[in-house]
């Protein structure tokens, strides 16, 4: 099911549900009854929903964190790459050769095998590594015939490649430790569940303007939830980061 289609449903599911019940409680309990309760109630709900809302904004923004560095991670490790290969271009003819054939390797590993397996959500496996660790060697190696300016090219080359364990192990750790865990969901469902409960405790004349109330807070509450669920994990769901920034890299090492 389409991502927008599946938040719309659940938005309107709840906010249907969430109106039913007010139109239930309506009948089952008097208006005059509940309006004694507006005042303490309305106290009560303001510091719930207060705290709800701190939570759930603090949720979100460190998603969205979390998303907006994986895009940014994945596009530097890329660059970093590429940068290596330009770092390169000044070694004998074989090494340069095979640094770029390596590094082309390792991009295509990390598109075509590595990125499937993390919006799977599996463990990444695959010779990325390896193809790193040659290209390390393939550095080391390549001689510099006590040139100044290849050693600068080296020691460039190898800072760049060190960029790339890094970045890469930072992305690692976003598809694998990335997600709310189960005792912040349990706060932010709980205290929905709660927020919404003391919206039942208040009374009014007006009917439908109880069911809209409720139901806009109910859909509103559902939509931050399920954007939540969707951003948790940067790599799948509504963020889906990509490997564009490897695409790219593919064309700058042909």
């Amino acid at each position: 099911m389409d991502i927008y289609l599946q938040g719309l449903v659940w938005v309107l599911g709840v906010a249907i549900v969430a109106g039913a019940l007010t139109v239930l409680i309506h009948r089952l309990t008097s208006g005059d009854g509940r309006s004694v309760n507006n005042e303490s109630a309305g106290n009560v709900f303001v510091i719930v929903g207060g705290l709800q809302a701190v939570l759930v904004a603090f949720v979100l923004i460190s998603l969205f964190d979390t998303v907006n560095s994986a895009q940014d991670n994945a596009q530097q490790e890329a660059n970093s790459l590429v940068a290596v290969t330009w770092s390169a271009d000044s070694f004998p003819e074989a090494t340069r050769a095979q640094i770029h054939d390596l590094a082309r390797k390792y991009a295509t590993t990390v598109r075509d095998q590595e990125w499937p397996q993390m919006q799977a959500g599996e463990t990444v496996s695959g010779p990325g590594p390896q193809y790193l660790d040659q290209i390390h060697q393939a550095i080391d190696q390549a001689s510099d015939n006590g040139d100044d300016w290849l050693k600068d090219r080296k020691t460039e080359a190898s800072n760049q490649l060190w960029q790339v364990y890094q970045l890469r192990q930072d992305r690692l750790d976003a598809a694998d430790g990335s997600g709310v865990n189960a005792v912040t969901w349990f706060a932010l469902i709980v205290g929905s569940v709660l927020s919404m409960v003391f919206t039942y405790m208040f009374g009014g004349p007006k009917l439908i303007a109880h069911v809209i109330i409720v139901g806009v807070l109910a859909a509103t509450m559902t939509l931050l939830l399920f954007a939540i669920y969707q951003l948790q994990d940067p790599f799948n769901g509504g963020a889906n980061v990509g490997p564009d920034a490897f695409n790219s890299a593919m064309a700058r090492l042909t």
